[in-house]
């Protein structure tokens, strides 16, 4: 069986697990408290991920990345988020914003791009839900047209991860909103692009200290080679782009969960209540292992779906839906319970459960709510036994 009776990961990726825990527990993890309080992006974190190359790892070699594929990027989003979900946001996100250009083929773009990322001089943005068209995508308003040797694009991206700090961002747009996803296109618009511009920053409840922005696009111009792929064929990749984004959303969740389990059963050894510790009582004991049960379940999946996207698996779709709500799902209850298990102390910002809690709670919102995953899977699953 070649080493899969362990059912384990590689040992290099564990070694890089290894490396990456380090780095985020020394350089990010003293942070995390203050970054979340002033909900500044922190520009001195993005610079350690750069210095230690971390920002290439996830993307093809021969487009200037480190390699390692959707696993090892998960494992790395996994490791951020055990610490800092807002801090992990910058590679994420930069992520969703080259996979369109892979899944489309644009070749020369998606170098170009994660070249930029890689070194440290360029972050991407992924510009798809609107006011009116969150879980309904092909309900999109935002307008493209061809004037001459230019796209002009009029329209407002709302939610967008990254907004104002990236300086790339792939936004979708539709030749006429009645033709719904038969007439979107993707396009590569550049913060400086005449026309561009972004609405204010959103005061969110969690993943702080990563801005989330409108992007407004008001008669902005760019030239005809910023076309991703085809035209006509954006909401096709917007699609598949989910498929490989929803399990490193899903890593997310799994890291903040993770995060939670390790600080909650620490304390319980450590709280003393009737002379003894809390993890002595059968109810706190109790609620760890239903914490520790589903994270592992959620791990198993998260991996799986991560695996089958590096192997380009038909049931990509499926199992990306799958962990990413069920990982998520995962994460609330157990940071919920983690609250929980610190009494009052959880409550309290001094400690860092609550902030995972809040955290928690968009990975079941963002890249589909969990009620469109249950749609998909539903949707999968019926059609496999069809």
């Amino acid at each position: 069986m070649g080493g899969l009776e362990r059912f384990e990961l590689p040992e290099e990726l564990e070694e890089f697990r290894g490396l990456v825990r380090t780095i985020a527990e020394e350089k990010i993890g003293p942070r995390a408290s203050e970054i979340d309080e002033t909900d500044e992006w922190p520009a001195d974190v993005y610079k350690v991920l750069v210095d230690n190359e971390l920002m290439g790892v996830g993307y093809p070699e021969e487009h200037g990345g480190s390699g390692g594929g959707s696993l090892a990027f998960g494992v790395f989003i996994e490791e951020l988020s055990r610490v800092s979900a807002g801090v992990s946001l910058t590679p994420l996100v930069s992520k969703l914003g080259v996979i369109p250009l892979t899944v489309a083929g644009d070749e020369e773009k998606a170098k170009r791009m994660t070249e930029g990322i890689a070194r440290g001089e360029l972050l991407m943005s992924y510009a798809l839900s609107e006011a009116g068209a969150g879980s309904d995508p092909a309900g999109m308003t935002t307008r493209y047209e061809r004037d001459g040797d230019s796209w002009v694009l009029n329209g407002t991206k709302r939610f967008i991860t990254g907004a104002g700090v990236s300086h790339a961002y792939v936004v979708f747009a539709t030749k006429d909103p009645s033709l719904r996803s038969k007439g979107v296109a993707a396009f590569l618009v550049m913060k400086d692009d005449p026309g561009v511009s972004f609405g204010r920053k959103e005061d969110k409840m969690g993943i702080r200290g990563s801005p989330t922005r409108e992007v407004i696009c008001e008669g902005a111009r760019i030239p005809t080679d910023r076309l991703i792929g085809e035209e006509g064929a954006g909401f096709g990749y917007a699609l598949r782009t989910l498929d490989y984004s929803r399990p490193a959303i899903a890593a997310q969740a799994l890291g903040i969960a993770q995060g939670a389990l390790d600080f909650a059963a620490r304390y319980a050894t450590e709280r003393q209540q009737f002379g003894k510790p809390i993890a002595e009582f059968q109810g706190v004991s109790f609620m760890l292992a239903d914490m520790a049960m589903q994270l592992e379940a959620a791990r198993m999946l998260v991996y799986k779906a991560l695996a089958l996207c590096d192997a380009g698996d038909d049931r990509m779709t499926y199992f990306s839906s799958i962990s990413k709500c069920f990982a998520s799902d995962a994460a609330m209850r157990i940071t919920t319970d983690a609250v929980q298990v610190l009494g009052g102390y959880g409550y309290i910002r001094e400690y860092p459960v609550e902030r995972m809690m809040r955290d928690a709670k968009i990975t079941q919102i963002y890249e589909g709510t969990n009620q469109i995953q249950r749609v998909v899977i539903a949707r999968e699953l019926l059609k496999a036994l069809a």
